[in-house]
Order: structure tokens, then C-alpha cells, then sequence
């Protein structure tokens, strides 16, 4: 049965900037809800080792993100698995509508929605969606075991993706546009020497070739970028990893934004154009896009919120920052 609950803070995602914001939301007695959206865990579910994150050499994104709702838990964040469908950003307190039909009203909302993987927009890609096309290498590489695959893209995110897949694939032929990957040099350095993956330059990936019966991918026809001329190539696999695009559908024409649909927040603050309505992490970040700068900007997103409904007197006061780490490092 649905139901309407209120809370002080709202937040809206679970990915690294979602747990975070929720920590110190709970540590600063927020009583927040996390609404967990449509991918609890965010984008670090779909990876597998993740090499950047302080204080892990390494670690499993999904474990790294289990850990992470753990401590918001143990913080005494609520967590809920719902998906918000509206969020009424005039209401006061605000209005935001679940899948489920229930209804949650706060005084503060942070927005960390993070950000979706873009496509490339063909028919034939979107024909065989599920059948042999992919946008995560984690979920779908086991069914490529001793196949060909293609990955499609130049940065991070294809350079990863094609690293992993060589776990499954007889050989990895990786698709970009230009002549230099955007990724980091120590990504390229390990698929330069991975005798499993070709590179092709100067290509772009014109369609998807396959058959209906059973459904699934055969090939790509690929288009050379300076001449024109086209050629097939042999796979059972295909992997877009160009990027992602941020999920701010919830305040689209609502909020300020900028670089394409990324939300716009006031300089060294996660503060919208919304008084009383924060944004971290990927859906506001078009420079940086790592977890951990996600994690930072969630701690900003609740202390933040928290000024702020001081400032409303939702709140006695605001505590000062707690300064563990640098203030006793320094011996004040």
C-alpha cells in the first residue's frame, strides 16, 4: 500500500556520492532517506577491479559498493529500493513521486543520480540490444567465451572494457575513430601488450550485422573515417563504451545546467539553482568522473544540506566539521 513519508534530507542515488552524502547525513542526524534508484550501486556494480580507490590496491566495484550501503546503514541512513518517477522542485517541503506510488517530502533533496551509458544511436545497434550488443563487459562477457568481440570507443571505458573481455574472447579488435586514445597511459600501455586485442583506427562502427533466427550478432560493417570505404569484420560480440551521459531527467528545465544536460552547481559548492536542492557526483562532474571525487562531493552535498536547514531552522544548529584527520595530523 502506498504511503507518504517525510524526512529532513532526500537522497536520490546510490552510487559513491549517494552512500557518502548519506554517511554524513546520518552522522549529522538528518534522518535521511536514499531512494536507491534504477541501478543500486551506481556504474561501480557493472566493474570489476578498481585500482583507485584510497586505501584498496585493489578491489571489486560491487564489493567496494556493498560496503558502502553497509556503512550508510550502519550510520542509520534508511535505504530504500524505489525509483523516483517525479520530483516537484517548487513544492515546499519538496515533492518527489516513487515507481512503487509511495510518496517522499523533504526539506533538503541531493540529487546523485550519477550518469547512463550512451549509445550510438543505430537501428541495427538497437535491433540487437541483448542479442550479441552491450554497453557492460562485466554483465555480459562470460557469454563470449573463445569468440570474437568488438569494443567500440577510445577512452577509459573502452580500454577497460577490452582489457576484461580478453578473460572471455579469442581475440578483441577494439574500434575507434581517431588515430590516440583518450585513456590513461597505463591503460594503453596494457593494451598495447595484450596480444588478444587489435586496434583499428580511423574506423567507426557504421552497423551492426547479424541474423534472426536465432536472433544474434554476426559482424559489424565499419566505415573508415577519411575515405569512406567500408569492410566487415567477424564477431559475436559488441560493446559500446563511449562514454555516459548524466541522468538529469529528474530536473530537466528545473535547474541550471550546462555541457550537455550536466547539472550546474555554484563554484566549490554542490548549491543548485534551487535553494534548498543539492547535486553531486556524476551528474553535476564533466571533467573528473571518478568515484572518489564522487564520494567528496556527497560529503559536500550533506554538509551542505545540513547549513541549510540550520538556515531554515529545520535544524538547532550546525556543528562545526569534525577535523579528525588534518587537525589531529597537526597537532591541533
Amino acid at each position: 500500500m502506498a504511503e507518504t513519508r517525510h524526512t529532513k534530507t532526500l537522497i536520490i542515488g546510490s552510487g559513491p556520492a549517494g552512500y557518502t552524502a548519506a554517511v554524513y547525513a546520518s552522522r549529522a542526524m538528518l534522518s535521511p532517506i536514499l531512494v536507491q534508484g534504477i541501478e543500486p550501486g551506481g556504474q561501480l556494480t557493472t566493474t570489476t577491479e578498481v585500482e583507485n580507490w584510497p586505501g584498496d590496491t585493489e578491489v571489486q566495484g560491487p564489493d567496494l559498493m556493498i560496503r558502502m550501503e553497509a556503512h550508510a546503514k550502519a550510520m542509520g541512513c534508511e535505504i530504500i529500493g524505489d525509483i523516483i518517477t517525479e520530483l516537484d522542485t517548487d513544492a515546499r517541503p519538496f515533492v518527489a513521486k516513487g515507481d512503487s506510488g509511495n510518496i517522499y517530502t523533504a526539506d533538503a533533496v541531493i540529487l546523485a543520480t550519477g550518469a547512463r551509458a550512451k549509445w550510438l544511436g543505430l537501428d541495427s545497434e538497437e535491433a540487437y540490444k541483448g542479442f550479441g550488443v552491450s554497453a557492460c563487459a562485466t554483465c555480459d562477457g562470460f557469454f563470449y567465451r573463445g569468440d570474437e568481440i568488438v569494443v567500440v570507443g577510445g577512452g577509459n571505458t573502452a580500454v577497460e572494457e577490452a582489457l576484461f573481455l580478453t578473460n572471455f574472447a579469442s581475440k578483441v579488435t577494439l574500434i575507434h575513430r581517431r588515430d590516440e586514445l583518450r585513456a590513461e597511459r597505463i591503460l594503453q600501455d596494457r593494451l598495447f601488450n595484450n596480444p588478444k586485442i587489435e586496434t583499428l583506427w580511423f574506423h567507426q562502427l557504421d552497423e551492426v550485422l547479424g541474423d534472426d533466427n536465432p536472433k544474434g550478432v554476426t559482424g559489424v560493417r565499419v566505415r573508415h573515417t577519411g575515405t569512406g570505404e567500408t569492410r566487415d569484420i567477424p564477431c559475436k560480440g559488441v560493446f559500446i563504451a563511449i562514454g555516459h551521459a548524466p541522468a538529469s531527467e529528474l530536473v530537466k528545465d528545473k535547474v541550471e545546467m550546462h555541457h550537455g544536460d550536466y547539472v550546474r552547481v555554484e563554484p566549490g559548492t554542490t548549491r543548485t539553482s534551487i535553494p534548498g536542492l543539492f547535486a553531486a557526483g556524476d551528474l553535476t562532474d564533466h571533467i573528473y568522473r571518478q568515484a572518489v571525487t564522487s564520494a567528496g562531493m556527497g560529503c559536500m552535498a550533506a554538509l551542505d544540506a545540513e547549513r541549510f536547514l540550520a538556515e531554515q531552522g529545520a535544524i538547532s544548529e550546525t556543528p562545526e566539521p569534525e577535523r579528525h584527520d588534518e587537525a589531529v595530523a597537526a597537532g591541533e
